[in-house]
């Protein structure tokens, strides 16, 4: 697997799996009829950086990572990750994480934050832990999930200067 940077051709192959994640309105609170348009802007141009996991010229998945608060909190990084469904449970999301993780530090970033996890998004809970993030905030029936209503949202929080993995 490939992890490299993104560039705007990318997104030719980002929009069908952004669309299918956003149209199931599972885990990510963006709207769920999103256009391709603004998809684009929230995904490629408002981030810091974006990337692309590939294998053999075919994409497994992509992430984001941009500052997650301006002055004061700028020393924290968030990031976005989406898995094609084709790709899931091998591996790809923990390469994407990982990698981001070692990122955000040649950044210069301190910590890594995840501002809104669904709390039914079991296998991601389960994955950002196991990587050494923490729940550290949860927002009462903040997520409107489509099949189970409003269920709560986690804030998990990693510092990542002077940690190994």
């Amino acid at each position: 697997m490939n992890i490299r940077t993104a560039t705007p051709a990318d997104f030719d192959a980002i929009w069908p799996v952004f669309h299918t994640i956003a149209a199931a309105g599972e885990t990510y609170a963006y709207p769920r009829d999103i256009d391709r348009d603004t998809a684009y802007r929230l995904w490629m141009e408002r981030p810091r950086q974006t990337w692309v996991a590939e294998e053999n010229g075919t994409l497994l998945g992509t992430y984001y990572l941009k500052t997650n608060q301006p002055g004061p909190g700028a020393h924290i990084c968030n990031c976005g990750y989406m898995t094609s469904p084709d790709a899931r449970g091998k591996g790809v999301a923990t390469a994407m994480c990982r990698h981001s993780k070692k990122t955000a530090l040649e950044f210069g970033y301190k910590a890594m934050q995840f501002n809104f996890v669904a709390s039914t998004n079991k296998g991601a809970v389960r994955l950002w832990q196991k990587l050494g993030f923490e729940i550290v905030g949860r927002l009462p029936r903040a997520f409107n999930h489509p099949a189970h209503g409003y269920v709560d949202a986690l804030v998990m929080f990693q510092w990542l200067e002077n940690t190994h993995e």
